[in-house]
């Protein structure tokens, strides 16, 4: 594991973590047959760079703007079991991935916001906490109206 005592270590294992799930959802973009959900993994790839850009910004010395208001959570994933992203993945279990995949994140970047005493990496390590709590939702979402419904 990195060096997460410093903010250089917690920032690098932060952005190594982002170009993983960078590629997580590329490789999923291109495994799923619904179009729709095709782009959806796609535009989180993108999001997940975005991400990377931000914590490389935070390394050169920019900050984030703290989110001030908590995402809701449906804990639709928390009671799911776990999947694995192969290649006969059906839309169900794609977006079953991607909420844990997601839920994963929200609490790496808790963790990490947790165990620094850099209260500037703190806020950004939380406001990204919260961005990923965003994704997860949104997913949750998908998976009450598209699958939930279907029961």
């Amino acid at each position: 594991m990195k060096n997460l005592t410093t903010v250089d270590g917690i920032l690098d294992f932060a952005i190594a973590s982002e170009e993983e799930s960078h590629q997580f959802y590329t490789d999923l973009a291109k495994r799923v047959e619904r179009p729709g959900m095709r782009d959806i993994f796609s535009s989180f790839a993108k999001e997940e760079l975005n991400h990377k850009q931000k914590l490389l910004g935070v390394k050169a010395g920019r900050q984030l703007v703290p989110v001030s208001a908590r995402i809701a959570d449906l804990k639709i994933s928390d009671y799911l079991v776990d999947v694995a992203p192969g290649p006969q993945l059906d839309y169900q279990g794609a977006l079953m991935v991607a909420m844990k995949k997601e839920k994963a994140s929200f609490m790496l970047y808790t963790h990490l916001a947790d165990i620094t005493d850099n209260e500037a990496l703190r806020s950004t390590l939380a406001s990204l906490a919260q961005e990923e709590a965003r994704h997860k939702l949104r997913f949750e979402m998908e998976y009450d109206q598209f699958i939930l419904t279907e029961m």
